[in-house]
């Protein structure tokens, strides 16, 4: 594997968590390997955040150095406002 391609690899797992069917959240699971740096990593999750509208809610950080991000944002439940339905 080219190490130029390994050191940009990430894992994002749409619900890994269960969230209640009641939830005011949609959860996202970032896994992020060793290997890519703090800046590395501080660049993705704002790329996340900045166009996702996703928002750091845990980081958990594993032996060896790889670590796994929680992040969360708000359902917007939209009704229709036209009479159609």
């Amino acid at each position: 594997m080219n190490h130029d391609t390994h050191r940009n690899a990430h894992v994002i797992h749409p619900r890994r968590m269960s969230a209640p069917p009641d939830s005011r959240f949609d959860w996202r699971v970032v896994d992020i390997p060793p290997d890519i740096t703090r800046g590395e990593a501080r660049a993705l999750l704002t790329e996340q955040a900045e166009y996702g509208r996703w928002e750091l809610f845990r980081s958990q950080m594993f032996f060896g150095g790889a670590r796994r991000v929680w992040l969360r944002r708000r359902v917007m439940n939209v009704r229709r406002t036209d009479d159609a339905a």
